[in-house]
């Protein structure tokens, strides 16, 4: 019964030890932990009208890691594009309807409801488009843009 009990003492002891290591790991500088609440949005007019975007990690304009968050308002539609990097997408709300090709045909697109993921090489070209209010995580590793096939889709130059 003492062997028992000296057993439990050092499992709970141990455990506990362990706790206290994965608390001060989460101390240290090089980690992110982001809750929905402490995202900063800005608007992202050079994506689609109204949309927003939130960086999790990253400078998107270099070769680093990046992890980003995109608010897609109903009905956006982002025109046939491409991206500079290896794009990994995970829908968070909503539902993104996404094709791949270089025109936009809604017909060929597949729904990507919650927890739906797509990975696209560099330079595939794909369109998009929501319903709903959509928000949508990214990440990858950057340089991140948005090129649109046709310039004149580009919402920032209507």
């Amino acid at each position: 019964m003492k062997t028992k009990k000296i057993t439990l003492a050092v499992i709970a002891a141990t455990l506990i030890l362990a706790s206290f290591i994965t608390a001060e790991e989460m101390k240290t500088d090089n980690n992110i932990i982001v809750t929905p609440f402490d995202l900063k949005w800005a608007d992202a007019p050079g994506v689609a009208p109204g949309a927003k975007i939130a960086v999790i990690e990253g400078n998107l304009k270099n070769a680093v890691p990046f992890t980003l968050r995109l608010k897609l308002p109903r009905n956006t539609k982002l025109p046939p594009h491409t991206h500079p990097a290896v794009e990994r997408v995970t829908v968070i709300s909503g539902a993104l309807y996404l094709g791949i090709g270089e025109k936009f045909d809604s017909k060929n697109a597949k729904r990507l409801g919650v927890g739906s993921v797509a990975i696209m090489p560099v330079g595939t070209k794909m369109f998009a488009f929501t319903k709903d209010k959509t928000v949508i995580q990214l990440h990858g590793t950057g340089p991140w843009g948005i090129h649109y096939l046709n310039p004149e889709d580009a919402p920032k130059m209507k």
